[in-house]
């Protein structure tokens, strides 16, 4: 047998494949067509049909509708239109991948929908608006991670911060960080890895997008993952993933903010009632600012009950913001 009989089952897959769906078909002569202009491959009608009965008996599943000219389509692809439609809306949402990759990514998952499908999956899409990441070293970065968690090693890697220039300066005049990777984290808008930091002796997390470069794999073996580690709640209780000490708190909480709470926390967050109005929720979640504007934008709805030392570092944290905008407001009296 020569090789244009060994690949042309497989050519008329693709074919198949990529050119039909439920409402696009294409017939035996135009598959013939196909198979001589664009793969060199002169064949009779009848092979094509032996062919396909043939990728049939391999579980594709291919419709065939009988005419004077038979019309094929493939009707079960590896993904539904809305299972893709996901995908593309996560890509074009997630601010930690530059737009150009955002656009490569989008072209080739829209593929998996077929020829036909691809522009109609990505006619409303668009991410050049969008505020997304600028490291277009993302996609390496995200590779040499993943291998060292495979590998179970640790890695070193240096993080940059912007300057009142906007300019990207390494923190700590490039330190690098000796770190043993767990997992990579999809939270919120970013991209985050998750794991042991040797120095501070503690878990913590960085977002990916901030790592200068390939992180270095080490030969050292990672610190692993204690076992009573919950992963799924250390993501559910770090608000932005801002690493602070964890903390049980209790929440009086309005009833209509109900729907918040369980958004934040899950349906398995513990409640109390309190009185008619109002709930109590006993959470432990990461203290710091980034929870007590997260507070104040429930307008008076979520308020600390207790402990009594969260409860005056919120205070002091809206106090703080008071006289700050206090401050600004007599400043813009002054005639100079």
């Amino acid at each position: 047998m020569d090789n244009d009989a060994k690949l042309r089952p497989w050519i008329l897959a693709k074919i198949l494949y990529e050119r039909t769906d439920y409402e696009h078909s294409l017939t035996t002569a135009q598959l013939v067509k196909i198979l001589e202009d664009e793969y060199k491959m002169p064949t009779h009608r009848t092979t094509v049909g032996y062919d396909i009965e043939m990728l049939k008996s391999l579980g594709m599943d291919i419709q065939c509708v009988k005419s004077t000219q038979n019309k094929y389509n493939v009707l079960d692809r590896y993904f539904l239109d809305s299972e893709l439609r996901l995908m593309i809306d996560a890509v074009a949402s997630a601010r930690f991948i530059p737009a150009s990759q955002s656009k490569k990514l989008i072209e080739k998952i829209s593929k998996l929908a077929g020829q036909n499908a691809a522009e109609r999956m990505t006619r409303n899409v668009s991410v050049e608006r969008r505020i997304k990441g600028s490291n277009k070293k993302i996609m390496g970065i995200i590779d040499a991670i993943n291998e060292a968690i495979t590998q179970k090693k640790q890695i070193t890697f240096q993080y940059f911060e912007y300057n009142v220039k906007k300019e990207r300066k390494p923190r700590f005049d490039g330190y690098w960080y000796k770190f043993s990777p767990w997992r990579l984290v999809w939270n919120g808008d970013y991209y985050y890895i998750v794991g042991w930091y040797e120095k501070h002796k503690k878990v913590m997390n960085y977002r990916v997008d901030r790592i200068v470069s390939n992180p270095k794999i080490l030969e050292e073996n990672a610190i692993p993952m204690p076992k009573e580690f919950d992963l799924d709640k250390y993501i559910n209780t770090m608000y932005h993933m801002f690493s602070s000490e964890r903390r049980i708190v209790e929440l009086i909480c309005n009833n209509s903010v109900m729907d918040a709470i369980i958004d934040r926390f899950g349906e398995d967050v513990t409640t109390y009632a309190c009185d008619m109005e109002n709930f109590r929720a006993v959470v432990e979640i990461a203290v710091n600012n980034v929870l007590f504007s997260w507070i104040v934008g429930f307008g008076g709805l979520v308020k600390i009950k207790s402990p009594e030392d969260v409860k005056d570092k919120y205070v002091d944290f809206v106090t703080k913001a008071y006289y700050a905008l206090e401050k600004k407001q007599d400043d813009s009296d002054l005639p100079f």
